[in-house]
């Protein structure tokens, strides 16, 4: 039986990496993703800034049903607590992203600024719900997560440069994939997939923004510039030759990108 969600709530020195000191800037992954995900650009900020990348409780034994993107923004929140951290700058991937935008307007106190890395606020389509229907399905029937699945995901979220560039970037997750309870991932993708998004509130957050999208990101870049053109006070990076995981793809393009935003957010 997965653990209560209360008990990860309780683990936040376990399931996070922090490191660096100054000004704190939190990391939320994306689906099928992990703390990791962001190592390359908490390399470039740990001199000059408090980086804390967190598991979502997917990862954990504590991937309980029914939980949805109002209970990861507590998670996150809950975090914060948790770390002594009374706000910061948060950095959200995909799902991750989902759920900073949902920080943002429910706890807006604890945001100083907002980046989403390929994480448009609309709502998913219906072909999109199609496909994630079908996952989930694939998913339910398996213990851990097939190998041919992982790998047409990992395909599918990412750009043909990296396919062809970057093959090792491709299994390398895959094969940690493999390993994951099937349960745990479709419930991950449940929490989600059936958003109807937080476009019409955007207007509603007051702080600096960063849209950071890969230019072959399964979700469309003009998704993005929508989300981008919605938040008061927001900046639109492009990322060529990347598809969604577009921080791993492009490292050095979206590292820059943030470094600039975070000395701009905490200039004073």
């Amino acid at each position: 039986m997965p653990a209560h969600p209360e008990l990860f709530r309780r683990r936040a020195d376990v399931l996070a990496d922090d490191r660096g000191s100054g000004s704190p800037v939190v990391f939320a992954h994306g689906t099928l993703m992990d703390r990791t995900m962001f190592d390359p650009q908490i390399a470039e900020l740990t001199p000059d800034y408090r980086c804390v990348a967190y598991d979502s409780r997917a990862r954990t034994d504590a991937y309980a049903d029914g939980y949805d993107l109002d209970d990861l923004a507590a998670d996150c929140v809950e975090l914060l607590n948790g770390k002594g951290i009374d706000s910061c700058v948060l950095v959200g991937m995909s799902v991750g992203g989902f759920t900073a935008l949902r920080v943002a307007l429910d706890y807006p106190d604890r945001v100083d600024g907002l980046v989403l890395i390929d994480a448009p606020a609309g709502p998913t389509t219906d072909a999109e719900r199609d496909t994630y229907e079908r996952i989930v399905a694939d998913l339910r029937e398996n213990d851990l997560v097939p190998g041919t699945l992982a790998r047409q995901i990992a395909e599918r979220v990412t750009s043909e440069t990296t396919h062809e560039e970057r093959p090792e970037l491709l299994e390398t997750w895959a094969e940690r994939w493999e390993t994951y309870p099937g349960d745990a991932v479709a419930n991950e993708y449940e929490s989600w997939y059936a958003k109807a998004g937080v476009a019409d509130r955007l207007d509603e957050i007051d702080v600096p923004s960063l849209v950071v999208h890969g230019e072959e990101d399964v979700f469309d870049i003009e998704r993005a510039e929508a989300t981008a053109a919605g938040l008061p006070d927001a900046d639109l990076v492009r990322v060529p030759e990347a598809g969604h995981l577009s921080n791993l793809e492009r490292p050095a393009v979206v590292s820059d990108a943030l470094g600039d935003f975070l000395a701009d957010v905490y200039a004073d």
